[in-house]
């Protein structure tokens, strides 16, 4: 399979896929293209925290260029901090349709506004003629309903948009279930869109599924896969190392660590943001060490965690 026939995409996970994962992943992994970085709200009254843009600075940002997200509903504030974003080199942007969380969506914002194709319409209407950035959506099939996106297909259809991300499932499934490829498979034969395929790929198999599936689609966003397999993209991309693969997982983690201990102000932010990803790369990379996972997610201390970290790692 040639690796330059398409195009990988790291996915914006909240909480996981920050600058700094994403500038310690680029140092260690190949195979990953771009990334869409986790979203930003928009605030009312025209007003900036620079702590909500500070992950998507693009100085920061060279190591894997990086797409910033913009969940909102309020076009004239969509359109604010798209200006700023702009001003400050960042020429694409995405909108968010897709998130699932109930709480987002009861506000009318990421899935919750997909049952309301005219709100959206009037949204790009008036902000695509306002903005200099190129625009791209990630949506789901629909909020209750895959039905729902063939209802919004044709708003899309007229608008230049970049190119609409498209995970195959409903907003309240959450995660749950599997990807519906044949809802997918209908919604190509009904955009005149780029389409970029993101879904339940969470290795090799899976992504030869999709991609023999869908022989027209270059591009494939992956997020928990990645997070579970850091080499997914180089095992999908038949990229070959010849260094130890328990030896660069292990380099990987202890260099994410060190980052992050620059960043988070208490041992508790520490661990529980490591935790949290050995949720992922734990059943990912580690499915016979149960017993020393669990210690590692029960470590109380730094101390008693990078203990736990080292033995799963001298076990292997």
């Amino acid at each position: 399979m040639d690796q330059n026939n398409f195009i990988i995409v790291l996915a914006p996970l909240q909480g996981f896929t920050d600058v700094t994962y994403r500038n310690v992943f680029s140092d260690h992994f190949s195979g990953v293209d771009e990334a869409v970085a986790p979203f930003i709200s928009t605030m009312g009254q025209k007003r900036l925290k620079p702590s909500r843009i500070k992950d998507i600075i693009p100085e920061n940002n060279k190591k894997l260029f990086t797409t910033p997200q913009i969940l909102g509903n309020i076009p004239e504030d969509f359109i604010f901090l798209a200006d700023h974003l702009y001003e400050m080199g960042i020429k694409k942007i995405n909108w968010n349709l897709g998130c699932p969380h109930s709480k987002i969506a009861k506000k009318m914002k990421g899935s919750g506004l997909l049952m309301y194709p005219e709100k959206i319409d009037v949204f790009l209407e008036t902000v695509l003629p306002k903005i200099s950035n190129r625009l791209s959506v990630k949506l789901r099939l629909g909020r209750r309903s895959k039905h729902e996106i063939f209802d919004l297909l044709p708003v899309l259809d007229k608008y230049p948009l970049d190119e609409i991300i498209i995970h195959p499932r409903t907003g309240i499934q959450m995660y749950e279930g599997i990807s519906d490829h044949d809802a997918f498979a209908k919604v190509l034969l009904n955009t005149r869109h780029k389409v970029v395929y993101n879904g339940d790929i969470k290795d090799l198999s899976s992504f030869n599924i999709v991609h023999e599936k869908f022989s027209g689609i270059n591009k494939f966003m992956i997020g928990r896969g990645i997070l579970s397999n850091p080499f997914l993209a180089e095992t999908i991309k038949d990229v070959i190392s010849d260094q130890d693969s328990v030896q660069r997982l292990k380099d990987f983690h202890d260099d994410l660590f060190e980052n992050y201990k620059k960043i988070f102000s208490g041992p508790g932010h520490l661990t529980g943001r490591m935790k949290g990803l050995w949720n992922y790369l734990g059943p990912g990379c580690f499915k016979e060490y149960k017993k020393p996972l669990k210690n590692i997610l029960k470590s109380s201390s730094i101390v008693k965690y990078q203990d736990m970290v080292e033995r799963i790692y001298h076990h292997m």
